[in-house]
């Protein structure tokens, strides 16, 4: 079983969020953990 880290920071208040948003999609959709999200869909 292959393991895949990824370093991103924690949401923190003194960046954009749209920002930060994207980047945790953007590894969700990497490892395939997109699909789980419920709700409204981000497009990258």
């Amino acid at each position: 079983m292959a393991t895949t880290r990824f370093e991103i920071k924690k949401f923190d208040g003194e960046t954009n969020f749209n920002l930060w948003q994207v980047g945790m999609m953007t590894i969700l959709v990497q490892i395939g953990l997109k699909r789980l999200l419920p709700g409204r869909s981000l497009r990258i």
